[in-house]
């Protein structure tokens, strides 16, 4: 199998998090040229990351992926047994996917002080706050990982984001994404310490740092 992806995507990283948890075979791979090069649209016409080649059948998109390995590789269960704390772990998933994550993306484009067109940055970070609020009454109590007491695939989509979160809203000026929001804070503290998200946060730290460092 292999994983393509890059270090700095949370879309790719949130898969990346679920292979290190299963400790799959997987190869990790950047896509062939690029995303839009030829080579990697032969793999996956969106052009998009990540995409597991699936020893031949190719899989793209995050959640998807996550489902397919968690049913691959189903110890240890990132899926609870019942199916309503199986649905609690989706809603998160899916918010993450539909909500909390677009308004973050739109931020991306605007990190420049000197091109930013303030209307959009002020939108988008009223609208991630509210996110970030309705993320907050969603979280299972303090003590716990996203969904309850096991670690899942919410925990899986929800850490890259965050780490985004945590690390790109100060330079906007935006409020501490943790502050006045306790179950997010201590669920942020709790989930860095997981072995695999700390591997694979780290890996984007370090990209982060190299895209900064070549920015220069």
């Amino acid at each position: 199998m292999k994983l393509y992806g890059m270090n700095l995507s949370n879309f790719a990283t949130k898969s990346r998090i679920v292979a290190y948890e299963k400790g799959a075979d997987i190869e990790i791979a950047e896509p062939p040229g690029g995303m839009k090069s030829p080579e990697y649209l032969k793999i996956n016409p969106l052009g998009k990351i990540p995409t597991l080649d699936a020893d031949g059948t190719i899989i793209p998109e995050s959640e998807i992926i996550n489902e397919y390995l968690e049913e691959k590789f189903p110890s240890p269960p990132l899926l609870p047994k019942s199916p309503e704390a199986r649905a609690r772990v989706r809603v998160l998933t899916r918010f993450h996917d539909l909500y909390l994550d677009p308004p973050l993306r739109a931020l991306f484009g605007q990190l420049n002080p000197k091109s930013r067109d303030e209307k959009i940055v002020n939108e988008r970070l009223a609208e991630l706050q509210t996110r970030l609020d309705q993320l907050e009454s969603m979280l299972a109590e303090p003590g716990n990982f996203a969904a309850g007491p096991n670690f899942t695939l919410a925990d899986c989509a929800l850490a890259p984001t965050t780490f985004f979160v945590t690390n790109i809203l100060p330079g906007f000026g935006a409020n501490a994404p943790l502050e006045h929001r306790p179950k997010l804070a201590a669920w942020w503290s709790k989930v860095q310490e997981r072995a695999s998200v700390k591997k694979a946060l780290g890996e984007m730290a370090e990209a982060m740092k190299a895209m900064m460092g070549g920015g220069r």
